[in-house]
């Protein structure tokens, strides 16, 4: 288990295999691999989904928030994208929706993780924005080996 809090710049790519228009994560805050992560994301009007969710009133689909929240504990899980693995959002369980999320905000999102057994992560994260609690969940993540090769990192 490292710490890498202290690292200026914690390359997200190297750690998460998503990229645009999927990665979720712009910045990590703080990251202690195998026990906890702090990131934040953006939100910008321009992010593709609010085209259609919904015109007139933009607001983050809840399944993106999910999705950011998983980033997240899976960056907390100390799991990298350079592994050659994978891993797979196996379920989703006590999700919470407290408040909408708008382009402009700031989403503050932070992952724990519970237990990693064999190939089987399971975490909790939640979502703020202003300090105040948007979302929540607990995450099953499954780790499937051998998905990378050197040629697709």
């Amino acid at each position: 288990m490292s710490n890498d809090n202290n690292q200026a710049d914690i390359k997200i790519t190297d750690i998460v295999p998503h990229r645009y228009p999927f990665l979720m994560v712009d910045k990590i805050l703080e990251r202690i691999s195998g026990v906890s992560a702090t990131c934040q994301k953006n939100i910008s009007y321009n992010e593709p989904f609010f085209q259609g969710h919904f015109p007139g009133y933009p607001v983050m689909p809840g399944v993106m928030l999910i999705e950011a929240m998983a980033q997240t504990a899976g960056i907390a899980s100390g799991r990298t994208h350079g592994m050659s693995d994978v891993g797979i959002l196996a379920g989703i369980s006590k999700v919470k929706f407290k408040k909408p999320v708008y382009p402009g905000d700031v989403l503050i999102m932070v992952g724990t993780i519970d237990s990693i057994k064999m190939n089987v992560i399971k975490a909790k994260a939640v979502a703020t924005v202003n300090g105040e609690l948007v979302a929540s969940a607990t995450f099953t993540i499954v780790i499937i080996p051998g998905v990378f090769n050197s040629e697709s990192l």
